[in-house]
């Protein structure tokens, strides 16, 4: 993960390789969830892009184009937020699962990530739109 810690800005991306001997289409957004230690679901509104979070994050802000990943191909997304506390009354959340749906109907893959991803209480994430690994 990557950001200014001073800022609290994080930013991760995320890979998804074909494993299979088909081509495999993505197109837009992930569907994605978050869960705690426990793995019970953190309540976080997950929008399209980084409006209201940061700027400059081109990859996020990407228009969605499909994506065919032949076999051995990969794609990404990235996502951003900020670990801000702007309320004392309402705790900090802190995610390690991240939860993605990589197209609908798709097995929904449980990643468990090193780094949390701690919001703070601002309950916000930005998403990207998936796209080609240039390797």
């Amino acid at each position: 993960m990557d950001g200014n810690a001073a800022m609290g800005l994080r930013v991760a991306d995320f890979q998804l390789v074909n494993c299979g001997t088909q081509p495999y289409v993505l197109e837009g957004y992930p569907q994605l969830s978050l869960r705690d230690d426990r793995n019970d679901p953190v309540e976080v509104a997950v929008e399209h892009g980084t409006a209201g979070i940061t700027t400059g994050t081109p990859n996020l802000d990407a228009a969605p184009q499909p994506v065919t990943l032949a076999p051995g191909q990969a794609a990404f997304f990235g996502m951003v937020w900020r670990n801000l506390v702007t309320e004392s009354s309402v705790p900090a959340v802190t995610a390690r699962i991240v939860e993605v749906e990589p197209q609908p109907g798709a097995p929904r893959l449980w990643l468990r990530v090193s780094a949390p991803v701690d919001l703070g209480n601002t309950g916000r994430l930005g998403l990207g739109p998936w796209q080609p690994l240039v390797r």
